[in-house]
């Protein structure tokens, strides 16, 4: 079992940056792909970044490529995503996610979840 437990929401202006962490405990954490997810209201939940196990892959949706970073610190059980040039549309309730395949792009393909963290981006 793990669990995942995200941090660094909140409100910013757009242009503006915010760094997401996502703590994972549990077993053996540094074997699992990591995900990032988001969910608008009355939108469904979106793929935003992975990363692979080993940190060696990183993977994006075009609509956040080149502005956030996902990255992860294995000996300390961290993911994080770092976000630049924010938008209004990139508010949501972002999600952290662990899966047990070497990378994952598909919600399906996550195992556990965290309760997510709100960033808003005002305009």
């Amino acid at each position: 079992q793990v669990q995942v437990v995200e941090f660094g929401g909140g409100l910013v202006q757009a242009g503006g940056s915010l760094r997401l962490s996502c703590a994972a405990s549990g077993r053996t954490s540094s074997s699992y792909a990591m995900g990032w997810f988001r969910q608008a209201p009355g939108l469904e939940r979106e793929f935003v970044a992975a990363i692979s196990w080993s940190g060696g892959s990183t993977y994006y949706a075009d609509s956040v490529k080149g502005r956030f970073t996902i990255s992860r610190d294995n000996a300390k059980n961290t993911v994080y995503l770092q976000m630049n040039s924010l938008k209004p549309e990139d508010t949501a309730v972002y999600y952290c996610a662990a899966s047990e395949a070497v990378v994952a792009l598909a919600p399906e393909q996550y195992d556990y979840w965290g309760q997510g963290t709100q960033v808003t981006v005002s305009s």
